[in-house]
């Protein structure tokens, strides 16, 4: 027994020596960001399973008790390990088989340790009891944290945004993507005349003393922390029937604030089915129909809540009744319900394990705007909103941010993102096959975390090696340059990237010719364009987001 004791010491010193290495910030940003966003053998050593988190509200005093089980299956042995939430937040006590157990804390984060080793293999869960005050969001839901208004007879109106700064923010969590739990109770606790609406399905409703009342909510499918939303309010509740579905009727459920009940029947009723019956024609069936699809009224703009999909749009066309795409398109529909919705499949079903590849969620779900056009007005509808998104894109820095560190990158990763995914689409010229891609990809990565690693591989699918056109609009602010010039009568063309081996088609013509598609790479090849001068070629700048320089 000594000896193993001595084993396992041994083991933990050079476990916290790798972690402590690991955990040296990159430069311009602080250990505590590492300490938030990097993977640790601490973190890794469990593996989540279920989470109960149980939240007392005072809208009043704007504080918060309650507490939160962590059913876990350890991936290692371990005595340690780390959680995390926000250091405004008091940790009150960790009590592990019945009995407190000693915790440290250093920024957001919180370390456990356990008093005895915890061997592989095992399940096993403990509880955080926590309280006080949570941040307060200034503008949500970009900056994140709680919002505390009032609906429009005076009575409060409270809501959670977290994506980026963290579900830590209001819960102790592990608040790293790459791991979600299979399944979650969700028990809110809201004063006598207020209603609590939260992701999955309502299994109860009970009456407290002191005038308080509980509203738990059970998720069936697996769901990333900072989907987890608490919506306290006057609500309203609506049936909207069923949808029939891919995998059978699909329930729909809206609970609006009563000045909005009238005009959220008719608005919800003239964007949801067309979403679903879009959605799940271009990617497959909804991803969640063991808890439904709801729509959440909030007092922020949206937010992609898993079977709670927040919405602030004011029951209005457009994104707050403007065209993004300055086309005319966008004004016919609700961005809002559309794009957050769209979410379901792109950032709850396929969910990037560091928020560094965000643009898995933003540049798929900015594009499944597009084929919502295309499904409800045709394809030349769609690909106008899409080209007309460009006008949006800065090109001002690598979509993807640097990993380990809770930094997601260029806002690029909307509408650019979107641009990259319809050029896949063009090149690949076969609609039928790019959709069994899409549908596939959803398949393949249902309710996972992945990479980009792993995205741009399924994309071989395509028949072609896609990395070197990933990693220039993923990684580079710059676009590719179409360079072409005629040498005695004869089109010469090659690519200007930052990527050595960018290989892209593209598609050119004589000036009101049909198009013909060449291959060319960042080396001068010839192309046999009949009757191509410099003054009239034309290259396909609708479709394809790229500079042309004609020599």
């Amino acid at each position: 027994m000594l000896r193993r004791i001595l084993l396992f010491a041994a083991l933990l010193s050079l476990t916290q020596a790798a972690t402590a290495q690991l955990l040296q910030p990159k430069a311009g940003f602080t250990r505590a960001d590492s300490l938030r966003g990097q993977l640790t053998p601490l973190r890794t050593c469990y593996d989540l399973n279920y989470y109960h988190l149980d939240v007392k509200l005072d809208v009043d005093k704007r504080f918060l008790s309650g507490s939160n089980l962590f059913r876990f299956t350890a991936t290692q042995d371990f005595t340690r390990l780390q959680f995390d939430l926000f250091a405004n937040l008091s940790v009150d006590k960790v009590e592990y088989q019945g009995k407190s157990v000693p915790f440290t804390r250093e920024a957001n984060a919180v370390f456990v340790t356990f008093p005895q080793p915890i061997r592989q293999g095992t399940r096993d869960q403990f509880t955080v009891f926590y309280s006080g005050q949570p941040v307060v969001a200034k503008k949500a839901p970009w900056d994140g944290g709680f919002v505390f208004t009032q609906d429009a007879a005076g009575k409060p109106w409270v809501a959670t945004a977290c994506q980026g700064v963290g579900a830590s923010i209001w819960w102790p969590t592990k608040d790293h993507q790459s791991d979600e739990v299979d399944s979650m109770l969700i028990s809110i606790s809201v004063p006598k005349g207020l209603k609590d609406v939260s992701n999955g399905r309502l299994r109860k409703v009970t009456k407290l003393k002191g005038g308080y009342t509980r509203y738990d909510w059970f998720v069936n499918n697996p769901i990333n922390n900072y989907d987890v939303a608490l919506n306290v309010g006057d609500y309203r509740h609506f049936n909207g029937g069923t949808y029939a579905g891919e995998k059978g009727p699909l329930t729909l459920d809206y609970w609006v604030l009563p000045e909005n009940l009238t005009k959220a029947k008719k608005h919800f009723a003239a964007n949801v089915p067309a979403m679903l019956k879009a959605f799940e024609y271009w990617f497959g069936p909804y991803p969640f129909y063991e808890d439904g699809y709801k729509l959440v009224d909030a007092p922020h703009l949206g937010m992609e809540h898993q079977s709670a999909v927040a919405y602030g749009n004011k029951y209005l066309n457009g994104y707050l009744g403007k065209d993004r795409s300055n086309t005319g398109w966008g004004l016919k529909w609700d961005f809002i319900v559309i794009h957050e919705s769209g979410h379901e499949w792109f950032g709850n079903n396929i969910t990037s394990k560091d928020i560094a590849d965000m643009w898995v969620h933003e540049s798929f779900t900015t594009y499944s705007e597009s084929l919502f056009v295309e499904s409800m007005f045709g394809k030349q509808a769609g690909q106008e909103y899409l080209h007309g998104q460009r006008r949006n894109i800065q090109n001002d820095g690598s979509i993807i941010g640097p990993y380990g560190v809770n930094k997601e990158g260029s806002g690029d990763m909307y509408d650019k993102g979107a641009s990259l995914l319809n050029m896949l689409r063009v090149g690949l010229d076969n609609d039928d096959k790019w959709r069994e891609l899409l549908r596939g990809l959803n398949q393949q990565f249902y309710h996972q975390t992945v990479t980009t690693e792993q995205v741009v591989d399924y994309f071989r699918g395509t028949g072609r090696y896609l990395k070197p056109v990933f990693d220039q609009y993923l990684r580079h602010k710059t676009i590719p340059t179409l360079e072409i010039r005629f040498d005695e009568g004869q089109m010469l063309a090659r690519w200007l990237a930052d990527v050595p081996e960018f290989d892209m088609p593209i598609q050119v013509r004589t000036k009101g010719g049909t198009y013909q598609r060449i291959f060319p790479k960042t080396k001068w090849e010839k192309f046999a364009i009949a009757g191509a001068t410099k003054e009239n070629i034309e290259v396909d700048t609708f479709n394809y987001y790229i500079g042309v320089l004609v020599e």
